[in-house]
């Protein structure tokens, strides 16, 4: 499905209908819409044990406060970690 315009606007309304889960793979710049206009239930993450300096940030200005749980990881042989982060009710803070 090709998707132009206010993309927030209907990405929510996507959201509201029965269908399939939506799924974003490499863009960046939607991501980061689609975060802050807080659209998004779960991240799933790879992390890999390198750095390389620069680069695009996944949170970046315009990240609203979101709280989200972590219900499933796995470390790969290489250290790469797979982690799933749903969405959860409210933000906490532990002390």
């Amino acid at each position: 499905m090709f998707l132009n315009g206010d993309i927030a606007k209907k990405v929510a309304k996507l959201k509201q209908g029965k269908g399939p889960d939506l799924h974003v793979w490499g863009s960046g710049n939607l991501l980061q819409t689609l975060i802050k206009h807080d659209l998004v239930d779960t991240f799933w993450l790879m992390i890999y044990p390198i750095t390389l300096g620069s680069g695009k940030r996944l949170f970046a200005d315009g990240t609203i406060p979101a709280a989200f749980t972590a219900t499933e990881s796995i470390v790969s042989s290489t250290g790469v970690i797979f982690v799933t982060y749903e969405r959860a009710s409210e933000i906490r803070i532990e002390s």
